[in-house]
């Protein structure tokens, strides 16, 4: 599946040099000229990387930075002509996997881009092994599920589901991307079938299964894994 990359920059030329040249590094590539707009096609594309300017009117990078980390923890690379200490300091606390200056070139983000890709992609693959709040237990290795202390069996379909959310825990997983992972199909006919296995896992998971606690709906948009013991997600649903 392609990279999604969303870029947040109000100069629209410069926007879309930098669209076009990550699109002819094969991304999927998403635009956004305002902090808001920016915030909400983050929230219906799920990018895997959002390249954001500092300075725009409105809400700017910072504000912007700020309502991103509070719904994902996804990589974010600032453009920025700041370039005092304090400013990258700040941009630091608040998340921001790195900083491109500018003026820049197209080859160095694109070579930056692609590292903060990398260093993403090895920290998941090490960060989520086995989920394990008292209650529920996850093994992603074994392919084991306990609740209880008593092993919850799984089918195959709703083990790779499960573990798609797990592995995304705290953030939210549009439909499209569930059915691409566990179905291996993006058409939107298939969501009867997601919608069926995720009441299935419910059923064996949740303590009330009409109240969940740990797989919450994001009404037309996808699910999330919710962890206890101190969510780090923000849903505004939990039906």
């Amino acid at each position: 599946m392609r990279k999604k990359i969303l870029v947040i920059d109000d100069n629209n030329e410069l926007n879309q040099v930098i669209a076009q040249g990550l699109r002819r590094k094969g991304f999927q590539v998403f635009s956004a000229t305002r902090g808001r707009e920016g915030l909400k096609l983050a929230f219906e594309t799920q990018p895997d990387l959002v390249v954001l300017d500092i300075m725009m009117p409105e809400m700017d990078g910072w504000q912007t930075c700020e309502r991103l980390r509070e719904i994902s923890d996804i990589p974010i690379i600032f453009l920025t002509a700041k370039t005092s200490q304090d400013d990258i300091i700040r941009g630091f606390q608040l998340g921001v996997d790195d900083y491109v200056t500018k003026p820049f070139s197209l080859r160095e983000l694109e070579l930056r881009v692609c590292a903060v890709l990398k260093r993403a992609e090895a920290q998941k693959s090490k960060a989520v092994k086995l989920y394990d709040d008292g209650t529920l237990k996850i093994d992603l290795e074994s392919q084991q599920v306990y609740r209880e202390e008593q092993i919850v069996h799984l089918t195959p379909t709703e083990f790779r589901l499960l573990s798609c959310l797990v592995r995304h825990k705290g953030s939210l997983v549009p439909h499209e991307y569930l059915l691409t992972e566990v179905w291996s199909t993006s058409h939107l006919d298939a969501m009867s079938s997601l919608a069926l296995y995720i009441s299935y896992l419910r059923k064996k998971l949740e303590e009330d299964p009409r109240e969940p606690r740990y797989i919450r709906t994001e009404w037309g948009v996808g699910y999330w894994f919710a962890p206890q013991n101190g969510s780090d997600h923000q849903g505004n649903t939990a039906g």
